[in-house]
């Protein structure tokens, strides 16, 4: 009996995961979940690894999100996580305006977040401080997060239907290295996140439970559980700082952090690969 449970789980989980990523691929939107909804992480990270070995792309780094109460404490994990592929990842360089897609009819949004860098060669041993954490990094950025899902109901189903599609995650932009962040007390860092010339949301790192070195510590813990080998470096895109912000294609959005620099890019609807 728990044999077949477990194979009809699995069946269950490449059939979804099928799904989400034709749906990505065509660029299509999907008017409702395509099967069962996943009711706990386990389920859900289920689904995403299948996605991600029916996708076949490069991943470049994971993004981290929060998973706020009471459904952290039903699910037993206060964040989640999905893979960042290479061909999101946009570098921009100073005055650029790159151009960032979402899924046109889903779900879409930007988020202003700072993008650490876990050095090549890690040995797979989980940070425990702040100190431990920066000695596995080699670079820090200014970023923003694409969020975006064929499927609209992404978020508002909850944490476990928002792991299952990638985290939620469509594409990174990765602004300039932070001066000196080693040194700095990254969530005494204003920032806020503009979008057609209006603030849609100002905040500090320092709301972010254990700040961007704790989301971290989070993701390598995670990527270990699930036997994911990151020892040849990886971005990690550590959570929304002002918040999750909707978006939609033609707009402009800008993530400012204070004395640092800004990073900003133009919404476009995605198209068919």
């Amino acid at each position: 009996m728990g044999q077949a449970m477990g194979m009809s789980l699995t069946g269950q989980a490449q059939a979804v995961a099928e799904a989400f990523v034709a749906a990505r691929r065509e660029a299509r939107a999907l008017e409702s979940y395509p099967g069962e909804r996943p009711q706990d992480l386990a389920g859900a990270y289920r689904i995403q690894d299948s996605a991600i070995a029916i996708d076949g792309r490069m991943i470049a780094g994971w993004k981290v999100g929060r998973i706020n109460s009471p459904a952290a404490e039903r699910l037993g994990a206060n964040r989640l996580a999905g893979p960042i592929f290479a061909e999101t990842v946009v570098s921009m360089s100073a005055g650029e305006l790159p151009d960032m897609a979402v899924f046109a009819g889903g779900f879409a949004a930007a988020e202003a977040e700072m993008v650490c860098h876990v050095a090549a060669g890690w040995d797979g041993s989980v940070p425990t401080s702040d100190a431990e954490t920066r000695a596995v990094l080699d670079d820090l950025r200014l970023g923003m997060e694409i969020a975006s899902s064929p499927y609209p109901g992404i978020n508002a189903d909850g944490p476990a239907v928002t792991t299952s599609d990638y985290g939620n995650n469509a594409g990174l932009v990765l602004g300039a290295s932070l001066a000196g962040w080693r040194e700095i007390d990254l969530c005494a860092i204003p920032v806020r996140t503009v979008i057609d010339g209006a603030v849609a949301g100002e905040a500090t790192a320092a709301t972010m439970l254990d700040g961007p070195y704790g989301a971290v510590r989070f993701l390598l813990a995670n990527l270990a559980g699930r036997g994911i080998d990151a020892s040849g470096g990886l971005w990690v895109s550590t959570g929304a700082i002002t918040g999750v912000h909707s978006v939609t294609p033609g707009q402009h959005v800008s993530a400012e952090f204070a004395g640092h620099g800004s990073v900003q890019c133009r919404i476009v609807a995605a198209s068919g690969r």
